[in-house]
């Protein structure tokens, strides 16, 4: 028997044949599985593909919204603002109204002191509400009154005394031979008017409130001292925010009960080209703002004095009590003199200033509109009229304003 037809041959075909078949279904098998991955792939980058494309038309639709709410943001902002400054309008017109009333009644009652006090007492509470109006406006885009002649910087540093809530806190001290630009007058007064009005708010009752007036190189300072429990970084770097704005600034983000203090100022400083900070500490613990106002706002004109006012008795209104930015400059003299007790040290009369013509600092006297209802020397009505008066004349003298509406710098 030969090898081809022993069993052996036929089991070595019948294993290749075997093996043949077992490779041709792998490559088989190996052939469609490649053919599978290949359909994967595709659909895999389709898939991909289409999720992209969702993905840009998703971002294009949020980018969209964005810009569609902002767009609505902004017009309800405008409008708004445009209903505000409306409103305000009408208020300020009123106040201002409201103003002349009590101007023609203090020339008609000027003779009677306790009538002239509670006149001056509307007429403070008039120039608040007007501060307030005054503000809104400027965040509506409004512009404040028109003035024509300048002012003196103690001018505007008792001017805003004279518009807060407790304005018998606030001491002023020092002088410098500068006065205030008209255009700028009004601005800068109702800025350093909400510095206090913050200074007075966040400190402790009865606790003074310092305005030191000072010339520096780059032009004069009004710094508002308080000793209130200071300022957090993060209220720090909200308020220089806001003193330094880089676009409109929103009413609504102002908070309930909006804050317009600081908003108002960075507003007006932006506008006018001056200065604010907060940023530092006061040497009593609070706060320390500073205005700094540049050369381009002051002039070395002295403002005009006053026309005398002129009583119904015939008297005119002694204009000597008020302080005058003319070199030298005489200091401010108290509105009444401190209140008598047993055995009560002499009160000079005399000259209150110092060598170099600055103010004397003296404890416990504030300026007050209300006489002192403790026994105190002798005045005549008229004497006591004409220093009411003046104290007046000398808080107004910074905001004899004209209102005019106008996208004009005044």
């Amino acid at each position: 028997m030969t090898f081809a037809q022993g069993p052996l041959f036929w089991a070595l075909v019948v294993v290749a044949l075997v093996a043949v078949g077992a490779v041709l279904r792998a490559r088989k098998t190996n052939i469609g599985l490649r053919r599978q991955n290949t359909d994967l792939r595709g659909e895999r980058d389709a898939l991909q593909r289409q999720r992209d494309e969702l993905h840009a038309a998703h971002t294009g639709l949020l980018h969209r919204q964005a810009a569609e709410l902002a767009e609505v943001r902004k017009d309800a902002e405008e409008e708004t603002k445009a209903v505000l400054k409306a409103a305000v309008r009408t208020l300020q017109g009123l106040a201002d109204e409201q103003q002349v009333v009590i101007e023609n009644a203090q020339k008609k009652y000027g003779d009677d002191p306790n009538m002239l006090a509670d006149l001056m007492a509307i007429d403070h509470a008039n120039s608040q509400f007007g501060r307030r109006a005054q503000g809104i406006a400027v965040l509506c885009g409004g512009w404040l009154g028109r003035r024509e002649t300048v002012a003196s910087v103690f001018d505007v540093a008792r001017s805003a005394q004279g518009r807060i809530r407790q304005f018998d806190r606030v001491r002023v001290n020092g002088q410098v031979n500068f006065s205030v630009v008209s255009k700028a007058v009004e601005p800068v007064a109702v800025v350093l008017a909400e510095l206090l009005a913050n200074a007075t708010n966040y400190s402790a009752p009865g606790a003074p409130v310092e305005i030191n007036i000072q010339a520096v190189p780059k032009g004069v300072c009004l710094i508002v001292d308080d000793a209130g429990l200071g300022m957090g970084q993060e209220e720090k770097d909200r308020a220089a925010a806001l003193l330094a704005p880089r676009a409109a600034i929103s009413v609504s983000s102002l908070g309930i009960p909006p804050q317009f203090g600081f908003a108002v100022s960075g507003v007006l400083a932006a506008r006018y080209g001056f200065q604010v900070s907060v940023d530092s500490v006061s040497p009593y613990g609070g706060v320390r703002a500073v205005v700094l106002l540049p050369d381009e706002l002051l002039t070395g004109d002295a403002p005009a004095p006053p026309a005398p006012l002129a009583a119904p008795g015939g008297h005119d209104a002694d204009v000597s009590a008020l302080p005058r930015r003319q070199a030298p400059t005489p200091p401010p003299t108290p509105l009444f003199p401190p209140a008598a007790h047993p055995a009560p040290a002499p009160q000079p009369t005399g000259s209150f200033t110092t060598a170099g013509g600055l103010p004397k600092r003296r404890r416990k006297s504030p300026v007050s509109v209300v006489p002192s209802a403790e026994p105190g020397p002798v005045r005549s009505n008229e004497e006591t009229a004409s220093r009411l008066g003046a104290f007046q004349r000398g808080t107004r003298t910074g905001r004899d304003t004209t209102t005019m509406e106008g996208p004009e710098f005044q």
